[in-house]
């Protein structure tokens, strides 16, 4: 498979560092992304993106180029994701009550469409309820529905990432889809 990521990939794996450079600002915000909805944390996730790149470089020698190498990347990013959960007990920490240096969560820049202030409440209410859902699925679970709908990844690709197949990928989008739905309507927000 000749992709740009490929020959990239091949190319700092010969040492050339502005290949591997381009190789970060491809993936870099898509780890963070991956990171940041499996903990909840800016701070763990941007530990993660650090974490992945260095794994990355470390081993690019055995990426196998016959792949695609986003599936590669994101493999390790969604592993050390796990991992840092894993390590720890959940938390209920949600970007909503993290803003950013501005005082400003990701959520709050959402388009409104000339929305009123109490619309917003509401949908950022909603939003809040559904990340703390997702927030409380089992991490097999979580892993799924972060990957497909707020990465927007195919089953497939899910599929080589977590190393599942693709019937597995399907059973556990539906369980945590049913879950977030039970969650959601004892919530009553839907």
């Amino acid at each position: 498979m000749d992709t740009l990521e490929n020959r990239l990939a091949q190319l700092a794996r010969s040492g050339d560092r502005s290949a591997f450079g381009q190789l970060v600002d491809l993936y870099k915000d898509k780890i963070f992304h991956l990171a940041y909805r499996m903990t909840g944390s800016r701070q763990e996730a941007e530990d993660i993106v650090q974490e992945t790149f260095m794994r990355v470089y470390a081993n690019l020698d055995k990426y196998d180029s016959r792949w695609k190498f986003s599936t590669w990347i994101f493999r390790i990013g969604n592993n050390l994701c796990i991992d840092r959960l894993r390590k720890r007990r959940p938390t209920w920490s949600l970007d909503a009550e993290n803003p950013d240096a501005d005082g400003v969560d990701g959520y709050a820049m959402l388009p409104t469409n000339d929305a009123s202030p109490e619309d917003r409440m509401v949908l950022s209410e909603m939003q809040k309820n559904i990340r703390d859902a997702i927030a409380q699925l089992p991490d097999k679970y979580r892993s799924v529905v972060v990957l497909r709908y707020l990465q927007d990844l195919s089953l497939n690709e899910i599929a080589d990432i977590l190393e599942l197949p693709v019937s597995t990928v399907k059973t556990r989008l539906h369980r945590g889809r049913e879950s977030l739905r039970r969650k959601l309507e004892h919530d009553s927000i839907l």
